[in-house]
């Protein structure tokens, strides 16, 4: 069922979404060469727990995972696409890191991913980037009142086409509120036109996820949670939690 949220609910998720800026920042800031993907998991729980916020991460267990998550951040380098594990891994030169975020604060919940290399930067990991986040602003304008759901997986999924990335074919974005994963689904390829009407008070989280190597095609880890790209090419995932308004998109995850 799709929940359209009053502006008080958009104003709690507002709050909940500025938790989650602030715990990106601190491990964006963390993460350096030497630095574990544990300490960076670490950094993450420091600020949750700051801000009296639990995270909705920790302890999640959806169908297609054989363990409850273990970390209150998904931690993916390189090659993992989406929801690799915080472990010992110590952050290299050139390494391109993507960390996945969430906070529930006061019943309301808000999620965001970002996408940053650490030390001497690939030109090649750059350009990923800067399409992934392309990806993203497109999806975020095409979220406006009166519009579909598959305007706003026909715009993220153009962006992608068109650099010559691949994508993730099962997994996308997601309505967002009481629960960090609520209807509808949002592909991050899709038909103009087509699927829910958007309507003011639709908290949405919109999340494009660009595999260089061009291909759709990925393969999971033993863990039963990271995915990595099939050809071993790197990828990007950024993410914000917006809300369509009167006004236009409004996102709730920013600091």
């Amino acid at each position: 069922m799709v929940e359209i949220k009053t502006d008080t609910a958009l104003q709690a998720m507002r709050e909940a979404g500025r938790v989650v800026a602030q715990a990106l920042a601190a491990v964006r800031e963390a993460a350096a060469v030497g630095v574990s993907l544990r300490e960076l998991d670490e950094c993450a729980r420091t600020v949750l727990a700051e801000a009296g916020a639990r995270s909705p991460f920790l302890g999640y267990r959806p169908a297609f995972a054989p363990t409850p998550f273990p970390a209150v951040i998904c931690a993916s380098v390189n090659d993992a696409v989406v929801h690799g594990i915080p472990d010992g891994y110590r952050l290299r030169d050139g390494d391109l890191v993507s960390i996945d975020c969430g906070a529930e604060l006061d019943g309301w919940t808000g999620d965001a991913a970002v996408s940053f290399t650490v030390g001497t930067p690939r030109p090649a990991d750059l350009e990923l980037i800067q399409a992934t986040q392309r990806a993203l602003d497109a999806g975020i304008a095409a979220a406006t009142a009166g519009n579909r759901i598959g305007d706003i997986s026909h715009a993220v999924g153009t962006v992608a086409r068109s650099a010559g990335f691949g994508q993730l074919s099962d997994f996308g974005g997601h309505g967002i509120g009481r629960r960090m994963h609520e209807d509808p689904h949002i592909p991050n390829t899709g038909r103009p036109g087509r699927g829910l009407h958007l309507r003011p008070g639709l908290a949405l989280a919109i999340e494009p996820m660009l595999l260089a190597g061009g291909l759709d095609d990925y393969r999971t880890d033993p863990d039963g949670w990271t995915l990595r790209t099939a050809d071993g090419s790197r990828a990007a995932h950024i993410e914000h939690t917006i809300a369509v308004t009167e006004e236009g998109p409004r996102i709730l995850t920013l600091l």
